[in-house]
């Protein structure tokens, strides 16, 4: 170590508070973390990339420092979904803090693996309070039936109005319209349990009608319309 000519000519003053950093909630326990190895939890990091053009959702499950789990949820740029593909398998077995040091490809994936250290290192965690944390694939349970990220996609216009396109139940088939013309409802397939059943040897077809729903008061509804067409 070196010092300055003007630190050496001072006097020595004795430190008297030590009492080492604030305790933080992990996963029901109050600690006093020093080190990486003293950081675990599940919490959950947002991110954007630097044109604002795309977002990731990141959730880690962090057990004694070491990243156990990761799930990487993005939208945005088609760049992007590749990206979460090499972030998801670089991220699961490092450090945290090697995870911070590492480049994630995406400006988004960067930005959120900031956001979800800072909810960490701070004890801002879904964990903080739970005895023992949530076991490794806790994440998944975010997703919906299927294991598809639940998105919800709307476009508008002052010109034309509203159109709701995709809903955290699934793809909307056809809007609900009253006799005001307002959006009273929808008829939506559910993707996830669609697949699933094709998966499992359904017949696409009868798939796709099984998983059919409505929403709201589509019964109801003077007409219906397309959203993408009409």
């Amino acid at each position: 170590m070196n010092y300055t000519h003007e630190v050496e000519q001072m006097c020595s003053v004795a430190k008297g508070p030590h009492h080492g950093p604030a305790p933080i909630p992990e996963e029901g326990k109050w600690v006093k973390a020093t080190q990486i190895s003293d950081i675990s939890g599940l919490s959950h990091g947002i991110g954007w990339c630097a044109p604002q053009q795309g977002a990731c959702k990141l959730t880690l499950n962090v057990k004694n420092g070491i990243i156990e789990e990761a799930l990487v949820e993005t939208l945005g740029c088609s760049g992007m979904t590749h990206s979460a593909a090499m972030a998801a398998e670089i991220l699961q077995g490092k450090t945290l803090l090697e995870a911070l040091n590492t480049d994630l490809v995406c400006d988004a994936i960067n930005v959120a693996m900031r956001e979800i250290f800072k909810q960490l290192a701070y004890g801002r965690s879904q964990t903080a309070f739970s005895e023992g944390g949530l076991p490794i694939g806790a994440s998944l349970e975010d997703l919906g039936k299927g294991l598809r990220s639940q998105v919800g996609t709307m476009f508008a216009t002052k010109y034309k109005g509203v159109r709701y396109l995709e809903m955290a139940e699934g793809y909307v088939l056809n809007v609900a319209l009253d006799e005001n013309d307002e959006a009273i409802g929808y008829r939506f397939v559910h993707l996830g349990k669609m697949m699933e059943a094709i998966r499992k040897g359904v017949d696409p077809k009868e798939a796709y009608e099984k998983n059919i729903k409505t929403y709201g008061r589509y019964d109801e509804a003077v007409r219906v319309i397309d959203p993408r067409k009409e």
